[in-house]
C-alpha cells in the first residue's frame, strides 16, 4: 500500500523503510550464490565459467533499465508528495509503455549481437556456445526484468518498500527451486538456469499487477495505461538517463577493476571474489539508506516541505554514519573467520584479510557518498550524482593501473585505489552540496 513520508517521525520512516531494502539485497546476494552453487556442483566448470562470463554483461543491462526506474520514480515521488495524481497516473503510464518499447529493442540488439560481445571479451572457444545459449536467453527477458523494477520502483516511490521485498523472495525461491528442476531432472545445464531466471522475472511481474489490481487502488488505471504524454516523456528521459548512465559507469567501473585483478594470479583473483561477496553484504545497506532518503526527499520535495527534506537528509547521514562505524568493527576484527567461511587456501585467506580489513577501515567514506547521492536524487539533481560516481570509478580504476602497474603493489592496491576514487567522489560532490544546502530555500 502507498504510504505518506511527507508527515510524520523521519528517523523511524527512514530506518522502517531502509530495512526491507536491505533484506531485498542481501536475499538477492544470497541466492545468486546459491544459483552459483548449482551450476557449479551439478553441472561442471564450463557451465559455472559460462554463467560467470555473463553475468557481468547481464549486470550491466538490467543496472541500466534499473536506472531508468530509479530516475523516473524520483518524478513519480514528486508527484505523489504534491497529491498531483492526475500527472503521476501519466507519468507512470508513460514511464511504463516507453520503457517497455526500449527494453524490446534492447533485447533484440543483444540477442544479435550476443557473439560479438563474446568475442570481444575473449571468451575461450570451448565454452562459447553454451555461454552464447545463456546470453540470448536472459537478455530474451529482459522485458519482465524492466517491468518488475519499474513496478518495485513505483511501489517505493509511493511510501511502499515492503511490497517489492515480498514479490523478490517470492521469485528468488521459484528460481532456486526451478535450477533444481531445469538443471538436476532434465539436465538443461547453464541453459536450464538462464530459463529458471527467466520464468521466475516473468512471475514477479505477475505478481506485482495482481498486488496492484487488489491492494493499490491509486494504481489501477485500467485503459490510462496506455494514455502515452509526450510532454512528459523528455523529463523522464531525462532523469532516467542519468540515473541508468550512472549504474552504467559502476558496472563499468567494476570491470575495469576486475581486467586489472585478472593479472595478478589466481591467489589474489580468489581473494578479490571472496571479499567482494562480503563487501556487497557490508556495502548494500550503505546504499539502501540513501535510497529511502531519495523516497523521503523526493516526496518532501513535491509536498513543497523544505524543512522536512533538510531534516530527512541530516537524519540519513546520521544513519549512514552510525551504520558505517559498525560495519567497520565487524568486518575489521572478524576480517580472518569471514574469510574462512569461503576458503581454506593459506594465500587466498592473507590476501583476502588485508584486502578486507583495509577497506573496512573506509567505509565511512562510501557512507557519507551514498548519503550525499541520497539528497541529489531527492532533488531532482541526477547530473551531479552522474558526473560523481564517473570521477569515483575513472579515479579508482586509473589509481588500481598506477599502483599496480607502475609501483607493483599487490591486492593493498585495491582498497588504496577506492579511497581515491571516494575522496575524488567527495572532492566533487561537497563544493555542490554545501551550495545547495544553503541556496535551497532560496
Amino acid at each position: 500500500m502507498e504510504k505518506d513520508l511527507t508527515t510524520g517521525k523521519i528517523t523511524p520512516q527512514l530506518i522502517g523503510f531502509t530495512i526491507p531494502l536491505v533484506l531485498g539485497n542481501l536475499f538477492q546476494l544470497t541466492y545468486n550464490a546459491v544459483d552459483s552453487i548449482i551450476v557449479g556442483r551439478y553441472v561442471g566448470k564450463e557451465a559455472l565459467a559460462a554463467v560467470g562470463i555473463c553475468n557481468p554483461i547481464s549486470t550491466l543491462f538490467i543496472l541500466f533499465l534499473n536506472g531508468l526506474c530509479m530516475g523516473a520514480s524520483i518524478l513519480m515521488g514528486n508527484q505523489f508528495g504534491a497529491k498531483d495524481y492526475d500527472r503521476l497516473h501519466r507519468q507512470i503510464s508513460t514511464t511504463m509503455l516507453s520503457g517497455i518499447a526500449f527494453s524490446l529493442i534492447l533485447s533484440v540488439l543483444c540477442i544479435v549481437f550476443a557473439r560479438p560481445i563474446l568475442l570481444l571479451m575473449q571468451v575461450d572457444a570451448s565454452i562459447m556456445g553454451m555461454t552464447i545459449n545463456y546470453l540470448r536467453i536472459i537478455f530474451a527477458g529482459l522485458l519482465f526484468t524492466f517491468m518488475y523494477n519499474c513496478f518495485a520502483s513505483t511501489l517505493r516511490a509511493l511510501g511502499d518498500s515492503q511490497s517489492p521485498l515480498y514479490f523478490l523472495i517470492t521469485s528468488a525461491v521459484i528460481n532456486i527451486l526451478g535450477d533444481l528442476f531445469f538443471v538436476l531432472f532434465l539436465n538443461m545445464g547453464s541453459e536450464g538456469c538462464a530459463i529458471s531466471t527467466v520464468l521466475s522475472e516473468a512471475l514477479s511481474c505477475l505478481l506485482c499487477i495482481i498486488y496492484i489490481q487488489k491492494k493499490v487502488p491509486i494504481l489501477q488505471l485500467g485503459k490510462k495505461w496506455l494514455v502515452f504524454d509526450k510532454a512528459l516523456l523528455g523529463k523522464t528521459i531525462s532523469y532516467g538517463w542519468a540515473s541508468a548512465m550512472q549504474q552504467a559507469t559502476v558496472q563499468l567501473g567494476k570491470l575495469g577493476i576486475q581486467a586489472i585483478v585478472n593479472s595478478m594470479g589466481v591467489a589474489i583473483a580468489a581473494a578479490f571474489a571472496v571479499v567482494n561477496r562480503i563487501d556487497d553484504f557490508a556495502y548494500t545497506p550503505e546504499q539502501n539508506i540513501g535510497h529511502a532518503m531519495t523516497a523521503l526527499m523526493a516526496q518532501s520535495k513535491g509536498a513543497g516541505k523544505k524543512s522536512r527534506l533538510k531534516e530527512a537528509f541530516r537524519c540519513g547521514m546520521r544513519i549512514e554514519m552510525v551504520y558505517g562505524v559498525i560495519i567497520f568493527i565487524i568486518c575489521f576484527v572478524f576480517a580472518n573467520p569471514l574469510m574462512r567461511l569461503f576458503t581454506s587456501d593459506t594465500d587466498v585467506c592473507r590476501h583476502g584479510v588485508t584486502y578486507l580489513r583495509l577497506i573496512s577501515i573506509m567505509y565511512l567514506l562510501p557512507a557519507a557518498t551514498n548519503g550525499i547521492q541520497g539528497y541529489f536524487r531527492g532533488i531532482g539533481d541526477l547530473k551531479i550524482t552522474l558526473i560523481s560516481s564517473f570521477v569515483n570509478m575513472g579515479v579508482r580504476v586509473i589509481a588500481a593501473a598506477i599502483l599496480v602497474f607502475a609501483f607493483s603493489l599487490q591486492i593493498e592496491a585495491l582498497p588504496y585505489s577506492y579511497l581515491a576514487g571516494w575522496i575524488g567522489m567527495l572532492i566533487a560532490e561537497l563544493p555542490l552540496l554545501i551550495r545547495s544546502y544553503r541556496n535551497y530555500d532560496k
